[in-house]
């Protein structure tokens, strides 16, 4: 192969390499903006009929909407008949990046900020239900303390619904159990705490002293959905297993107060956090069971979505709160692990 060749080969790579990022800045010029926000309530609603409901508008506007975006893309997006409904793979695909980008469009307002003296906009935090440290609660005081006219909104979830809402960019900050940092977002590890399994009065084992884990031994239980080998309490059920408890689950939710609410009534045994429920132990509500093992340690992080676009207080809160949960060592940010 001589030198014309070669140089011949590498202008026509060239060449299709601009026609790509050509037809690539069409699709970006051309394309109808309606046709992707369509396209994800179809995806949300995994069904024609369902979006349009959703959306007010006739069951043909939204085939021919699907049918258009896919012609544009040159791709399909979903496979349809008379009976069934699914996303491809390549509709899956673009499902996830209309949420990222929906959610970037969303916070577009936060680019557009007046200056004041006092810090203005509003703060988001998703977190998991049973989110109790100090550290936070300082936060806050200090921050609204500093910046009066800044406003919060808190709402609880799931621990895997606190990372879709980051991932999505629903809000400024997450706070929620984790196995492993997740690529892509940014992850702090906020405290470490402790769980123990606890019972309420009507059960049987209600104040008994001197209980070995053997002791425990078929006994029902009350627990939380994330409690299975694999995900965020694995350790926890590590722990049932050794335990032995009966596999009948009597009680299961993914909010800490309903799972207290049911272990308190006595559906069974079930895990809680030590520190958590410190009071409700002293008051005679819960019985602490094998108290003398070492308590079952579970690690509580804080997500940011390093692409959001953020308001003014969202970055100085951020700011704050990263400042105080590193000035603090992560033995005194640990909690439980002492109390019997």
């Amino acid at each position: 192969m001589n030198d014309n060749m070669i140089k011949n080969d590498e202008i026509e790579i060239e060449e299709k390499s601009n026609q790509k990022s050509i037809d690539i800045n069409r699709v970006a010029w051309d394309l109808d903006w309606n046709l992707l926000r369509t396209f994800m309530v179809i995806a949300q609603e995994n069904s024609i009929t369902k979006a349009a409901k959703c959306l007010n508008l006739k069951q043909p506007s939204i085939s021919n909407a699907l049918k258009r975006l896919e012609t544009k893309l040159g791709c399909q997006l979903a496979e349809r008949g008379p009976r069934n409904f699914k996303m491809t793979h390549n509709g899956e695909a673009l499902y996830l990046e209309c949420k990222e980008l929906f959610g970037t469009i969303g916070r577009l307002t936060n680019i557009i900020q007046d200056t004041h003296e006092n810090v203005q906009g509003h703060i988001q935090i998703v977190m998991a239900s049973h989110v109790m440290t100090p550290i936070l609660d300082q936060t806050l005081r200090y921050f609204h303390e500093k910046n009066p006219q800044a406003t919060f909104s808190i709402s609880v979830r799931g621990s895997q619904e606190v990372i879709d809402a980051i991932q999505e960019k629903q809000a400024t900050l997450g706070i929620c159990l984790m196995k492993e940092p997740l690529e892509g977002l940014k992850t702090q590890l906020f405290y470490r705490e402790h769980f123990g399994f606890f019972c309420g009065v009507p059960h049987p084992l209600y104040g008994k002293k001197n209980i070995s884990i053997a002791d425990l031994r078929g006994q029902q239980r009350v627990t939380f959905y994330t409690d299975q080998l694999g995900d965020v309490l694995h350790p926890i059920a590590v722990l049932t297993g050794q335990a032995q408890l009966s596999n009948t689950v009597t009680g299961v939710s993914n909010n800490l107060e309903e799972v207290r609410r049911m272990i308190m009534a006595g559906l069974g045994i079930g895990p809680l956090p030590i520190h958590v429920v410190e009071r409700d132990v002293l008051n005679g509500r819960l019985w602490r069971l094998i108290p003398d093992d070492p308590p079952t340690a579970i690690d509580v992080f804080t997500l940011q979505n390093p692409k959001s676009i953020l308001n003014a207080a969202e970055k100085k809160f951020l700011k704050i709160l990263d400042q105080n949960i590193l000035s603090i060592p992560i033995a005194e940010r640990t909690y439980g692990n002492s109390i019997k």
